[in-house]
C-alpha cells in the first residue's frame, strides 16, 4: 500500500469513518473509497454492499475484478457512571468485542482498581465525551442516577448517530428526564431506551447488566439489516 493511500487511511480509522480500499487484481493499483463517498463512485452497488456487510473480498465489476479491503470502527460501548452495574457491564461488553470506557468525574468510584482492563475517564461528560467519537458504532449507556452527570453525557449521545441509547432509572424517574431533557434539547428523546434493559425480571446488578446487553444485542441485530455502518459490530 502507498504511502499516502495508507496515511489517509489511517485519518479516517483514527476518527472512525469507515472506508473501503479497492485493489485492482490485474495492475494491482489501489484507491481509497471514503465511506461518504461510496453513493457516487462507479462501484457504488458492490461496495455499498461490502460495506453492509462489513466483510472485505473478491468482486467482479464493470473495472474489472477487484479486492475490495472493508474497514470500519470498532464498536464501542461509552458508559457514565462507575458504579455496580458497570462493573459486571464493561467485561461483558469486552466479551463481546467492544471497547469498553467508563466516564464519571467522581475519582472514588472511576478508579482502575474497580474496572482492571477498562479505560476509566475520572471527568466531566463535558471534557471526557467529544475525544471519544462518540458515533453510529457505539452504544451508549447512563446509569449514574445523577441528572448532573447523566442529562448532559445523554444530551451528547442525541447528538450523535449512536445505534443504542440507553438510560438507568424506572419510568417514572425516566418521565422527570424527559421533562429536563426537553428544555435542553430538541433531539428525538424517544431514542433513549428508559427502564434500560430487556423485561426480563433482573434485579441484582449483574442481572441488569445482562439485561442491558442483552437489549444492545437486540437493537444491534435490528439496525444491522436496515442500517450498513453497524453490520460490522454484528459480524
Amino acid at each position: 500500500m502507498k504511502l499516502q493511500l495508507l496515511a489517509s487511511l489511517n485519518v479516517e480509522r483514527a476518527t472512525r469513518r469507515a472506508a473501503i480500499v479497492v485493489t485492482y487484481v490485474e495492475s494491482g493499483e489501489e484507491r481509497l473509497v471514503k465511506a461518504a463517498d461510496i453513493g457516487k463512485d462507479p462501484l457504488r452497488a458492490v461496495l455499498a454492499e461490502r460495506l453492509r456487510t462489513g466483510k472485505s473480498g473478491m468482486e467482479d465489476t464493470a473495472e474489472g475484478r477487484v479486492f475490495l479491503t472493508v474497514y470500519v470502527p470498532a464498536p464501542q460501548l461509552v458508559i457514565t457512571g462507575a458504579v455496580h452495574i458497570s462493573q459486571a457491564l464493561a467485561p461483558i461488553g469486552k466479551l463481546l468485542g467492544y471497547d469498553v470506557t467508563i466516564v464519571d468525574p467522581r475519582t472514588a468510584f472511576a478508579t482502575p482498581e474497580r474496572f482492571p482492563d477498562v479505560k476509566v475517564i475520572a471527568e466531566w461528560p463535558d471534557k471526557a465525551l467529544p475525544p471519544l467519537n462518540v458515533d453510529r458504532y457505539t452504544a451508549f449507556v447512563a446509569l449514574t442516577h445523577d441528572p448532573k452527570i447523566d442529562d448532559p453525557a445523554l444530551i451528547h449521545a442525541l447528538s450523535r448517530d449512536c445505534f443504542y441509547i440507553g438510560a438507568l432509572g424506572s419510568r417514572k424517574t425516566h418521565g422527570r428526564r424527559l421533562e429536563r431533557l426537553k428544555s435542553q434539547t430538541n433531539a428525538d428523546l424517544s431514542r433513549i431506551h428508559a427502564p434500560i434493559g430487556l423485561d426480563i425480571g433482573a434485579v441484582s446488578p449483574a442481572e441488569i447488566a445482562v439485561a442491558i446487553m442483552a437489549q444492545i444485542t437486540e437493537r444491534l441485530h435490528e439496525e444491522a439489516d436496515a442500517e450498513p455502518a453497524v453490520a460490522e459490530v454484528a459480524s
